[in-house]
Protein backbone atom coordinates (compact mmCIF):
# COMPACT_ATOMS: atom_id res chain seq x y z
CA UNK A 1 0.00 0.00 0.00
CA UNK A 2 2.77 2.32 0.77
CA UNK A 3 4.63 1.67 -2.80
CA UNK A 4 1.16 2.06 -3.99
CA UNK A 5 0.82 5.47 -2.42
CA UNK A 6 3.96 6.68 -2.87
CA UNK A 7 3.68 6.17 -7.06
CA UNK A 8 0.40 7.62 -7.36
CA UNK A 9 1.78 10.66 -5.69
CA UNK A 10 4.84 10.95 -8.44
CA UNK A 11 2.41 10.53 -11.09
CA UNK A 12 -0.34 13.18 -10.00
CA UNK A 13 3.14 15.53 -9.37
CA UNK A 14 4.44 14.72 -13.06
CA UNK A 15 0.83 15.61 -14.75
CA UNK A 16 0.89 18.49 -12.69
CA UNK A 17 4.11 19.55 -13.54
CA UNK A 18 2.73 19.61 -17.78
CA UNK A 19 -0.08 21.48 -16.42
CA UNK A 20 0.32 23.96 -14.12
CA UNK A 21 1.10 27.37 -16.22
CA UNK A 22 1.87 30.34 -13.60
CA UNK A 23 -0.81 31.11 -11.37
CA UNK A 24 -3.26 29.95 -14.07
CA UNK A 25 -6.07 27.69 -13.85
CA UNK A 26 -6.16 24.76 -16.21
CA UNK A 27 -9.19 23.41 -17.61
CA UNK A 28 -12.03 20.45 -15.43
CA UNK A 29 -13.66 17.99 -16.72
CA UNK A 30 -16.98 18.91 -15.33
CA UNK A 31 -18.35 21.36 -12.37
CA UNK A 32 -19.19 18.60 -10.17
CA UNK A 33 -15.86 16.59 -10.03
CA UNK A 34 -12.77 18.96 -10.91
CA UNK A 35 -9.65 17.87 -9.43
CA UNK A 36 -7.76 20.89 -7.71
CA UNK A 37 -4.24 20.98 -6.29
CA UNK A 38 -2.61 23.38 -4.69
CA UNK A 39 1.44 23.05 -5.30
CA UNK A 40 3.96 25.24 -3.48
CA UNK A 41 7.43 26.55 -4.90
CA UNK A 42 9.20 28.86 -2.67
CA UNK A 43 6.86 32.13 -1.74
CA UNK A 44 4.26 31.16 -4.63
CA UNK A 45 1.13 28.96 -4.48
CA UNK A 46 0.00 27.41 -7.77
CA UNK A 47 -3.30 26.00 -8.27
CA UNK A 48 -3.91 23.90 -11.51
CA UNK A 49 -7.04 22.29 -12.20
CA UNK A 50 -6.80 19.35 -14.62
CA UNK A 51 -9.13 19.38 -17.39
CA UNK A 52 -11.61 21.88 -18.52
CA UNK A 53 -12.58 25.07 -16.74
CA UNK A 54 -15.17 24.33 -13.92
CA UNK A 55 -16.14 27.82 -13.01
CA UNK A 56 -17.89 29.60 -15.97
CA UNK A 57 -18.30 33.08 -15.67
CA UNK A 58 -21.93 34.26 -16.55
CA UNK A 59 -24.96 33.21 -18.59
CA UNK A 60 -23.00 30.06 -19.92
CA UNK A 61 -22.64 29.04 -16.52
CA UNK A 62 -26.66 28.30 -16.60
CA UNK A 63 -28.55 25.82 -18.77
CA UNK A 64 -26.20 22.91 -17.44
CA UNK A 65 -22.85 25.15 -17.38
CA UNK A 66 -20.73 24.73 -20.64
CA UNK A 67 -17.66 22.36 -20.83
CA UNK A 68 -16.53 22.23 -24.27
CA UNK A 69 -14.75 18.96 -25.36
CA UNK A 70 -13.33 18.95 -21.55
CA UNK A 71 -10.38 16.60 -21.57
CA UNK A 72 -10.35 15.19 -24.79
CA UNK A 73 -7.53 13.92 -26.58
CA UNK A 74 -5.99 17.15 -28.93
CA UNK A 75 -5.74 17.28 -32.60
CA UNK A 76 -3.69 19.72 -33.74
CA UNK A 77 -4.02 21.41 -36.66
CA UNK A 78 -1.62 23.75 -39.22
CA UNK A 79 -3.19 24.28 -42.25
CA UNK A 80 -6.72 25.31 -43.79
CA UNK A 81 -7.32 21.45 -44.59
CA UNK A 82 -6.26 20.24 -41.86
CA UNK A 83 -8.83 23.46 -39.40
CA UNK A 84 -11.57 21.92 -41.95
CA UNK A 85 -11.45 18.58 -41.50
CA UNK A 86 -10.94 18.76 -37.79
CA UNK A 87 -13.97 21.11 -37.57
CA UNK A 88 -16.32 19.15 -39.48
CA UNK A 89 -15.62 15.91 -38.07
CA UNK A 90 -17.79 15.28 -34.83
CA UNK A 91 -15.70 13.24 -33.23
CA UNK A 92 -12.75 15.63 -32.72
CA UNK A 93 -13.68 17.08 -29.59
CA UNK A 94 -10.37 19.07 -29.01
CA UNK A 95 -9.06 21.52 -31.89
CA UNK A 96 -5.40 23.22 -31.69
CA UNK A 97 -4.85 25.94 -33.51
CA UNK A 98 -1.41 26.35 -33.97
CA UNK A 99 0.95 29.33 -36.28
CA UNK A 100 -1.62 31.67 -39.06
CA UNK A 101 -4.38 29.84 -41.03
CA UNK A 102 -5.51 31.91 -43.87
CA UNK A 103 -8.99 30.76 -44.45
CA UNK A 104 -9.61 30.48 -48.26
CA UNK A 105 -13.30 29.49 -48.03
CA UNK A 106 -15.53 30.52 -44.88
CA UNK A 107 -15.94 27.80 -42.69
CA UNK A 108 -19.00 25.94 -41.67
CA UNK A 109 -19.31 24.55 -38.17
CA UNK A 110 -22.76 22.89 -37.70
CA UNK A 111 -24.85 20.81 -35.32
CA UNK A 112 -22.37 19.54 -33.08
CA UNK A 113 -21.99 19.04 -29.44
CA UNK A 114 -19.38 19.49 -26.87
CA UNK A 115 -16.32 20.85 -28.64
CA UNK A 116 -13.24 23.01 -28.19
CA UNK A 117 -11.69 25.17 -30.21
CA UNK A 118 -8.23 26.93 -28.94
CA UNK A 119 -5.08 28.87 -30.20
CA UNK A 120 -1.42 28.50 -29.55
CA UNK A 121 0.27 31.55 -28.23
CA UNK A 122 0.01 33.75 -31.51
CA UNK A 123 -2.50 31.65 -33.53
CA UNK A 124 -4.08 33.21 -36.31
CA UNK A 125 -7.18 32.43 -38.31
CA UNK A 126 -7.34 34.94 -41.11
CA UNK A 127 -9.54 35.78 -44.20
CA UNK A 128 -8.78 38.35 -47.16
CA UNK A 129 -11.90 38.39 -48.83
CA UNK A 130 -14.55 41.15 -49.08
CA UNK A 131 -16.80 40.00 -51.38
CA UNK A 132 -20.73 39.63 -50.15
CA UNK A 133 -20.97 35.86 -50.47
CA UNK A 134 -16.99 34.51 -49.74
CA UNK A 135 -16.00 37.03 -46.90
CA UNK A 136 -16.01 35.84 -43.38
CA UNK A 137 -13.76 33.13 -41.09
CA UNK A 138 -16.41 30.99 -39.34
CA UNK A 139 -20.13 30.59 -39.26
CA UNK A 140 -21.36 28.85 -36.10
CA UNK A 141 -24.28 27.30 -36.69
CA UNK A 142 -26.75 24.85 -33.79
CA UNK A 143 -23.87 23.72 -32.07
CA UNK A 144 -24.16 23.19 -28.45
CA UNK A 145 -21.38 23.58 -25.30
CA UNK A 146 -18.40 25.05 -27.20
CA UNK A 147 -15.52 26.71 -25.88
CA UNK A 148 -13.88 28.97 -28.18
CA UNK A 149 -10.32 30.41 -27.07
CA UNK A 150 -6.83 31.89 -27.06
CA UNK A 151 -7.34 32.57 -31.08
CA UNK A 152 -6.93 35.85 -33.24
CA UNK A 153 -9.68 36.21 -36.13
CA UNK A 154 -8.44 39.09 -38.52
CA UNK A 155 -10.60 40.42 -41.31
CA UNK A 156 -9.37 42.58 -44.75
CA UNK A 157 -11.02 45.27 -42.98
CA UNK A 158 -14.48 47.04 -42.77
CA UNK A 159 -16.40 47.00 -46.36
CA UNK A 160 -20.47 47.56 -46.60
CA UNK A 161 -21.43 44.97 -48.87
CA UNK A 162 -23.57 43.12 -46.72
CA UNK A 163 -20.77 40.60 -46.33
CA UNK A 164 -20.11 38.43 -43.63
CA UNK A 165 -18.43 38.76 -39.90
CA UNK A 166 -15.48 36.92 -38.67
CA UNK A 167 -17.51 35.22 -36.53
CA UNK A 168 -21.00 34.39 -36.30
CA UNK A 169 -23.22 32.30 -33.62
CA UNK A 170 -26.57 31.26 -35.00
CA UNK A 171 -28.83 29.27 -33.06
CA UNK A 172 -26.00 28.14 -30.73
CA UNK A 173 -26.47 27.33 -26.87
CA UNK A 174 -23.80 27.45 -24.03
CA UNK A 175 -20.91 28.81 -25.68
CA UNK A 176 -18.02 30.46 -23.89
CA UNK A 177 -15.57 32.92 -26.16
CA UNK A 178 -12.57 33.47 -23.71
CA UNK A 179 -9.57 35.31 -24.54
CA UNK A 180 -10.27 35.87 -28.63
CA UNK A 181 -9.28 38.94 -30.66
CA UNK A 182 -11.46 40.14 -33.40
CA UNK A 183 -10.20 42.58 -35.76
CA UNK A 184 -10.79 44.14 -38.86
CA UNK A 185 -14.59 42.30 -40.19
CA UNK A 186 -15.99 43.24 -43.14
CA UNK A 187 -19.31 43.66 -41.65
CA UNK A 188 -18.46 42.94 -38.40
CA UNK A 189 -16.24 41.65 -36.02
CA UNK A 190 -18.81 38.80 -33.98
CA UNK A 191 -22.56 38.61 -33.97
CA UNK A 192 -24.62 36.82 -32.41
CA UNK A 193 -28.22 35.82 -33.24
CA UNK A 194 -31.10 33.68 -33.74
CA UNK A 195 -32.51 32.05 -30.77
CA UNK A 196 -28.48 32.00 -29.85
CA UNK A 197 -28.22 31.42 -25.68
CA UNK A 198 -26.41 31.07 -22.89
CA UNK A 199 -23.35 32.80 -24.11
CA UNK A 200 -20.51 34.13 -22.45
CA UNK A 201 -17.85 36.26 -24.19
CA UNK A 202 -14.75 36.99 -21.54
CA UNK A 203 -11.90 38.80 -21.67
CA UNK A 204 -11.71 39.51 -25.55
CA UNK A 205 -10.72 42.10 -28.26
CA UNK A 206 -13.07 44.25 -30.91
CA UNK A 207 -10.90 46.49 -32.70
CA UNK A 208 -10.18 47.97 -36.38
CA UNK A 209 -6.88 48.06 -37.64
CA UNK A 210 -7.29 48.66 -41.40
CA UNK A 211 -8.90 52.03 -42.49
CA UNK A 212 -12.72 51.53 -43.76
CA UNK A 213 -13.08 50.26 -47.72
CA UNK A 214 -16.29 52.91 -48.74
CA UNK A 215 -18.75 52.68 -51.57
CA UNK A 216 -20.17 49.30 -50.35
CA UNK A 217 -23.72 48.00 -51.95
CA UNK A 218 -25.05 48.46 -47.70
CA UNK A 219 -24.59 52.33 -48.35
CA UNK A 220 -22.34 52.86 -45.38
CA UNK A 221 -18.86 54.35 -46.30
CA UNK A 222 -17.15 53.41 -42.52
CA UNK A 223 -18.88 49.94 -41.36
CA UNK A 224 -16.55 49.70 -38.60
CA UNK A 225 -19.36 47.98 -36.55
CA UNK A 226 -17.94 45.62 -34.30
CA UNK A 227 -20.79 43.35 -32.59
CA UNK A 228 -24.41 42.86 -33.43
CA UNK A 229 -27.01 40.85 -31.56
CA UNK A 230 -30.24 39.99 -32.80
CA UNK A 231 -30.45 40.38 -36.53
CA UNK A 232 -33.84 42.07 -36.97
CA UNK A 233 -36.88 43.77 -35.16
CA UNK A 234 -38.57 41.50 -36.57
CA UNK A 235 -37.06 38.25 -35.62
CA UNK A 236 -39.39 37.65 -32.81
CA UNK A 237 -38.20 33.96 -32.08
CA UNK A 238 -34.94 35.92 -30.40
CA UNK A 239 -37.84 36.92 -27.73
CA UNK A 240 -36.90 34.79 -24.37
CA UNK A 241 -33.55 33.71 -25.79
CA UNK A 242 -29.93 36.12 -26.49
CA UNK A 243 -29.14 35.79 -22.78
CA UNK A 244 -25.36 36.73 -22.80
CA UNK A 245 -22.42 38.35 -20.73
CA UNK A 246 -20.01 40.53 -22.06
CA UNK A 247 -16.90 40.44 -19.07
CA UNK A 248 -13.47 42.06 -19.22
CA UNK A 249 -13.93 42.32 -22.66
CA UNK A 250 -11.91 45.88 -24.85
CA UNK A 251 -13.91 47.76 -27.68
CA UNK A 252 -10.25 49.58 -28.54
CA UNK A 253 -9.69 51.94 -31.44
CA UNK A 254 -11.01 51.72 -34.69
CA UNK A 255 -14.89 50.51 -33.53
CA UNK A 256 -17.04 52.72 -35.02
CA UNK A 257 -20.34 51.56 -33.71
CA UNK A 258 -22.09 48.24 -32.40
CA UNK A 259 -20.30 47.67 -29.22
CA UNK A 260 -22.35 46.00 -28.68
CA UNK A 261 -25.83 47.13 -30.17
CA UNK A 262 -28.75 44.61 -28.76
CA UNK A 263 -31.79 43.54 -29.73
CA UNK A 264 -34.31 41.09 -27.73
CA UNK A 265 -31.42 39.89 -25.73
CA UNK A 266 -31.03 40.30 -21.33
CA UNK A 267 -27.60 41.00 -21.54
CA UNK A 268 -25.09 41.91 -19.18
CA UNK A 269 -22.07 44.26 -19.52
CA UNK A 270 -19.76 43.89 -16.78
CA UNK A 271 -15.82 45.30 -16.00
CA UNK A 272 -15.17 46.27 -19.80
CA UNK A 273 -13.33 48.59 -21.35
CA UNK A 274 -14.50 51.56 -24.21
CA UNK A 275 -11.83 53.51 -25.78
CA UNK A 276 -12.49 54.23 -29.32
CA UNK A 277 -11.88 57.58 -30.22
CA UNK A 278 -13.80 57.16 -33.43
CA UNK A 279 -17.06 55.89 -32.00
CA UNK A 280 -20.73 57.49 -32.77
CA UNK A 281 -21.99 55.25 -30.13
CA UNK A 282 -20.86 52.47 -27.43
CA UNK A 283 -23.37 50.44 -26.09
CA UNK A 284 -26.91 50.57 -28.00
CA UNK A 285 -30.32 49.60 -27.05
CA UNK A 286 -32.81 48.55 -29.32
CA UNK A 287 -35.69 46.43 -30.08
CA UNK A 288 -36.71 45.08 -26.21
CA UNK A 289 -33.29 44.93 -25.39
CA UNK A 290 -32.82 44.60 -21.60
CA UNK A 291 -29.08 45.87 -20.16
CA UNK A 292 -27.28 45.48 -17.52
CA UNK A 293 -24.37 47.74 -17.87
CA UNK A 294 -21.98 47.80 -14.58
CA UNK A 295 -18.50 49.22 -13.36
CA UNK A 296 -17.77 49.31 -17.05
CA UNK A 297 -14.80 52.24 -17.91
CA UNK A 298 -15.64 54.41 -21.26
CA UNK A 299 -12.75 56.54 -21.87
CA UNK A 300 -13.03 59.44 -24.81
CA UNK A 301 -16.04 57.93 -26.60
CA UNK A 302 -18.83 59.24 -28.14
CA UNK A 303 -22.78 58.44 -26.60
CA UNK A 304 -21.58 55.77 -24.54
CA UNK A 305 -25.09 54.01 -23.74
CA UNK A 306 -27.66 54.80 -26.82
CA UNK A 307 -31.09 53.95 -25.93
CA UNK A 308 -32.92 53.51 -28.91
CA UNK A 309 -36.28 53.16 -29.99
CA UNK A 310 -38.21 50.05 -28.27
CA UNK A 311 -36.15 48.53 -25.58
CA UNK A 312 -37.34 47.44 -22.44
CA UNK A 313 -34.79 48.40 -19.63
CA UNK A 314 -30.88 49.30 -19.26
CA UNK A 315 -29.33 49.92 -15.12
CA UNK A 316 -26.26 51.52 -15.44
CA UNK A 317 -24.61 51.63 -12.10
CA UNK A 318 -20.82 52.40 -11.37
CA UNK A 319 -19.88 52.91 -14.27
CA UNK A 320 -16.80 55.53 -14.75
CA UNK A 321 -16.95 58.33 -17.97
CA UNK A 322 -13.71 59.87 -18.56
CA UNK A 323 -13.56 62.87 -21.36
CA UNK A 324 -17.05 61.08 -22.69
CA UNK A 325 -19.67 63.19 -24.69
CA UNK A 326 -22.97 61.81 -24.91
CA UNK A 327 -26.02 60.03 -22.75
CA UNK A 328 -24.21 57.81 -19.74
CA UNK A 329 -27.49 57.23 -18.02
CA UNK A 330 -29.70 54.43 -18.30
CA UNK A 331 -33.63 54.02 -17.78
CA UNK A 332 -35.96 51.45 -16.08
CA UNK A 333 -34.86 48.64 -14.09
CA UNK A 334 -33.15 45.52 -15.79
CA UNK A 335 -32.97 41.78 -15.62
CA UNK A 336 -31.20 40.40 -12.29
CA UNK A 337 -28.55 37.66 -13.37
CA UNK A 338 -29.22 34.38 -11.65
CA UNK A 339 -25.26 33.94 -11.29
CA UNK A 340 -23.37 35.30 -9.42
CA UNK A 341 -19.75 36.55 -11.05
CA UNK A 342 -16.31 38.16 -9.89
CA UNK A 343 -16.33 41.74 -10.24
CA UNK A 344 -13.17 43.93 -10.55
CA UNK A 345 -13.45 47.16 -8.79
CA UNK A 346 -14.03 49.85 -11.45
CA UNK A 347 -10.71 51.61 -10.67
CA UNK A 348 -8.86 48.22 -11.79
CA UNK A 349 -10.59 47.82 -14.93
CA UNK A 350 -8.54 49.67 -17.68
CA UNK A 351 -5.58 48.28 -16.38
CA UNK A 352 -6.36 44.47 -16.28
CA UNK A 353 -8.32 44.91 -19.80
CA UNK A 354 -5.75 46.86 -21.24
CA UNK A 355 -3.08 44.08 -20.61
CA UNK A 356 -5.35 40.73 -20.21
CA UNK A 357 -7.84 41.01 -23.21
CA UNK A 358 -7.49 39.35 -26.21
CA UNK A 359 -5.24 35.77 -26.98
CA UNK A 360 -2.83 36.37 -24.07
CA UNK A 361 -2.86 32.92 -23.13
CA UNK A 362 -0.71 30.78 -23.70
CA UNK A 363 -3.28 28.03 -24.80
CA UNK A 364 -6.39 26.53 -23.44
CA UNK A 365 -5.94 27.77 -19.95
CA UNK A 366 -8.23 29.06 -17.51
CA UNK A 367 -8.66 33.08 -17.03
CA UNK A 368 -8.78 34.97 -13.55
CA UNK A 369 -12.60 34.46 -12.90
Amino acid sequence: MKLQSTLSMFLLTLALGFTACNSEEIASPNSEASTETTIQSGTTNLTAKIGNCSEVPGWASQNGNTTGGGSSAETTVTTYAQLKAAIENTSVKVIKVSGTITVTTRLSFQDQTGKTIYGASGAKLVSTNQTKDASGIINIKRCKNLIIRNLIFEGPGAYDTDGWDNAILDECTNVWVDHCEFRDGVDGNFDIKNKSDYISVTYSKFHYLKPPKAGGSGGSDDHRYSNLIGSSDGATADRGKLRITFARCWWAPGCKERMPRVRFGKVHLVNNFFNSTVSNKCIAAGFEADLRVESNVFEGVKTPIDLMSGYTAVTATDNVFTNTTGNQAGSGTAFTPPYSIVKLNKTAVKADISANAGATLGGNICGSF
